[in-house]
Order: structure tokens, then sequence, then C-alpha cells
């Protein structure tokens, strides 16, 4: 007998019922969208979140935004977009062995970090003195979703991914905080975010390594012993250790670490911060950076047919250039740029054309 496409759909959702930890976050369940609309009738809730994501444009920006490296010319260097799936990886590996909802944990994965400035996070820092309303990219991500993409519609996407994009970022505060209003509502968001510092902490070592800015000789001793020497043994330690340590406790579950392994990170995560992220090369091209982005945001404060010819071509038909709210307007549509295009605008709005 064949299913017809509703029917697809319920029998996935009963499915989860009877697999899913009683932890984990249902389909069916879901608190819902900002604007109701029916569902749909094949995929469930959270697997449409994901089929919105993976087609926005924000997504396809995320293959020219800078992890590290500020527009990194070596083809093995991750980008936002490959640290974006790495993410996603080890998130739905956690997930799939904690038989949590996989869908939702990689639909906040992919969606967490579409919000990302240029450059990197010296791109946020940056971003964050000039705005006086001030700038973080997990707001922005959830902005990204709610009011720029679809042409100022929104991705209408449901509470429980728009919540794990929210809270999904750390900064260099705890990677498990103790307030329980900084955490996720959700186990599944709870895990994106401890993959999302597994992945960097992985991949960032590894690109620093092949630029030179470190060796691996200065890596910590402990680190290498407890995590292990390449990013391969490293990365499946750090899951591991997630998978056996997280265990219900008193009928509730709780997401967790051993102290050795987390200990071994938070020692790399300071090696990373004192030795990389704030690395004199490293350092210098952020100083770059802030040039390019200062003198691209006074310019479109005051530019105005300038700014609108700039949002068509970019297609950000959700970010108007009205005087009202300008310097919000002016902030999307500098976080919304790639590293790429930041370059190329700044050259042909600063840079002499030579008369022929």
């Amino acid at each position: 007998m064949l299913l017809t496409p509703v029917s697809i759909r319920e029998n996935f959702e009963k499915r989860e019922c009877t697999f899913l930890a009683p932890f984990a976050c249902l389909s069916s369940q879901t608190r819902g969208r900002l604007r109701g609309e029916p569902p749909c009738p094949v995929r469930t809730a959270f697997q449409l979140d994901k089929f919105r994501i993976v087609y926005s444009n924000a997504f396809r920006r995320l293959k020219y935004k800078t992890q590290v490296f500020l527009s990194p010319l070596g083809d093995q260097y991750r980008t936002r977009l490959t640290h974006t799936l790495e993410v996603a990886q080890i998130a739905t590996t956690i997930a799939r062995a904690m038989r949590l909802n996989e869908d939702l944990v990689e639909a906040i994965a992919l969606a967490h970090d579409l919000g990302h400035p240029p450059f990197g996070h010296g791109g946020e820092v940056i971003l964050k003195e000039i705005c006086s309303g001030g700038f973080s990219h997990h707001e922005q991500s959830l902005r990204v979703v709610d009011a720029l993409e679809n042409n100022g519609d929104g991705l209408n996407l449901t509470f429980e991914v728009r919540d794990g994009i929210l809270k999904h970022s750390k900064g260099y505060g705890k990677i498990i905080p103790n307030n329980p209003e900084e955490l996720p509502c959700t186990h599944e968001g709870r895990v994106v975010r401890i993959a999302d510092i597994i992945a960097y902490l992985n991949h960032d070592l590894e690109d620093a390594i092949r630029s030179g800015v470190i060796t691996r000789d200065q890596v910590p001793a402990s680190c290498v012993t407890i995590l292990g020497n390449n990013h391969i043994e490293r990365a499946t330690t750090m899951i591991m250790d997630v998978i056996k340590t997280s265990t219900p406790s008193t009928g509730e579950f709780l997401l967790n670490m051993s102290d050795e392994v987390f200990g071994a990170m938070s020692e790399l995560r300071h090696f990373l911060y004192d030795n990389v992220y704030r690395a004199k090369p490293v350092h210098r091209e952020f100083i770059k950076a802030k040039k390019i982005l200062s003198e691209l945001f006074s310019f479109f404060m005051t530019e105005d047919e300038f700014f609108e010819k700039e949002l068509k071509r970019m297609g950000l038909r959700g970010i108007t250039a009205s005087a009202e709210n300008r310097e919000r307007s002016v902030c999307d549509f500098m976080a919304s740029m790639t590293d790429r295009y930041a370059l190329a605008l700044y050259h042909k709005i600063f840079f002499p054309e030579p008369i022929v």
C-alpha cells in the first residue's frame, strides 16, 4: 500500500516517539514558529528548517567568510562554511549516540554562524566597537533567519532551532555555564554548543600549525597526552568523553565531560587564545580588517544611492537604506559581506581608478 505524503510525515513523527530518548525533543512537540503555517506533507518541522537553512543566501555566503585566517588562499584552510559542516557532523554524532533528535541538532548547527561578519572573530570585535547598539554574531544569526532572509520575511524557523542559534555561543566564557538561562532550552541545542568548541579547537589548531603561526612542538604536552596528537585523535577523544560522561541523573539528562578531558580542552583553548588568536601575524591582519570595515561603515552611513545599489547587488531586500535606524541597516549589510566582497568593495570605493 502506497503512503500518502501526509502519512509519511506522521509515520516519521511516530517513529521518533518510539526511538528517541525520553529527554529528546520531538518534532511533533515543537513550540511552533513565529508565524503559523500548515505542516509540510512529507518533512517534520525540524527537517523543514534544515531545508530552509541550506537553501538560504546567508548559508551560501559562509564559504567565503573567514574562520581565523583572513581570506586564506590555501585550499586546505577552513572557512566559516567548513567549520559549520564540521560542527554539524560532530553534533549529530553525539546526538545519534544519545538518541537525541538529529534533525534538530543539524538544523541548529547549520544555522549557528549565519550572522557571522567577514574577517572572522576580528570582524565581530570590530562591529561591536563600531555599532552603538553593540554586535554579537549569535544575535545577528537569529536576526538573519528572522528578519533578513527571504526578502525580509525571514525563514520562519521553529522556536527550538531559533533558541539553539541564539544560545550556541560562549565567546571566551564557560563552555558549560552554571546559569541555566544561558543554555539552550533543548538538549539538542546544548550538544551543538559543545560541538562548536570541539570543532574549532581542533581545526583552528590544525590551521595554525599549517600556516606556521605555531609549531606542533608548542602545543602543551598535557593536551597531546590526554586528547591526542592529531585532529582525528583529539576529536574522537572529546566526542567519546561527552557520550560516556553524559548520563541521565535522577531522571534528568545532564550533558557533561570528565574533569581530565575538560581540563585539557580548557588548557588548549587558553593556548589558542594566547598564541593564535592574539598572535602578531593574526593581529596585523586584524588591524587591516578594522580599517576596511570602519571606513566602509562610515561611507555607507552617508552615501544613500551607493548603499541602495549595493543592497540590490547582494540581493539583500530585507535591508532598507532609509534614514530611520540607518546604523542598524548598515550593520546588517556589513555582517552579510564575505571577506572577498568587503575587500573588492573597499578597493572600488577608496582606490583611485587609472585614466586610460
